[in-house]
């Protein structure tokens, strides 16, 4: 079994795949800036028992981490209860796609792994789009190269930041209203939210699409993605777990780069 682990500044993603490829578990953690090694360890074996996985059946672990602090006590933690050392995915060091970019070293991980994703998925050139903690728009040309990204702010992040500095306006729902004319608060939230990042969404694709070509598929991921989706035609298709496939696409190729042993 191989274990991907997407560390994310609000969210970390696990995602378990079996032999076949096919993604046999995924589970959400708050990112937590100071959580230990045991802690973690805690984590992975109540995952892995409610799901009824041998915690021993995994046999690699491959990371890809936004939040450098949390690196080390997470390698411990994986080291101590699975018995794996994990190799950890950056820009810099994956030969699984050519990053294009003025500062490749600078680049995300999880653009990178989303990159990888994408084209296994609808080839390319393509848009890899992300609804999380901001919004990205990740291009890959027709070669296949990753050659960067537009970044905007995150629905639930523009949604606590309207609340925050308002003193009246209250949390709500992030889903789409019936109608863009709000007639009530909730709805007027939700309309100027949604169909704002709908139009947002559609004019970046536009744009990013007349620089690396009008054929270039949209696959979208995020826990907003499916949200967007519905109200637009723009995505042609929705994979939640994009970044944890880029992972494992990225360890397999690795896998069969690497020297055999004599």
């Amino acid at each position: 079994m191989l274990l991907c682990i997407d560390v994310g500044n609000t969210e970390t993603k696990l995602g378990a795949f079996d032999a076949a490829g096919v993604i046999v578990g995924t589970w959400r953690v708050t990112t937590a800036r100071r959580r230990t090694a045991d802690e973690y360890g805690v984590l992975f074996a109540a995952f892995f028992s409610t799901s009824r996985f041998p915690i021993d059946g995994v046999e690699a672990i491959v990371v890809s981490s936004v939040v450098p602090v949390v690196d080390r006590p997470l390698s411990e933690g994986c080291e101590k209860y699975f018995a794996v050392r994990p190799s950890f995915f950056t820009a810099a060091e994956q030969q699984s796609i050519v990053v294009r970019t003025d500062r490749p070293r600078e680049v995300g991980s999880d653009l990178v792994a989303a990159a990888i994703g994408a084209v296994q998925f609808v080839g390319a050139p393509a848009i890899a789009v992300n609804f999380g903690t901001a919004t990205t728009f990740g291009a890959i040309d027709r070669d296949g190269a990753y050659v960067g990204v537009a970044i905007a702010t995150g629905l639930q992040v523009a949604l606590d930041a309207l609340v925050g500095r308002t003193a009246k306006l209250p949390q709500v729902a992030l889903v789409a209203p019936e109608s863009a004319i709000g007639r009530d608060t909730v709805a007027s939230i939700q309309s100027g939210l949604i169909f704002g990042t709908v139009g947002q969404t559609e004019e970046l694709v536009r744009r990013i699409r007349a620089e690396i070509g009008t054929d270039a598929r949209v696959i979208a991921s995020g826990g907003l993605a499916s949200v967007v989706a519905a109200e637009t035609r723009v995505i042609d298709r929705v994979e939640p777990h994009l970044v944890l496939h880029g992972l494992r696409a990225h360890y397999l190729r690795a896998s069969e780069q690497a020297p055999s042993s004599p």
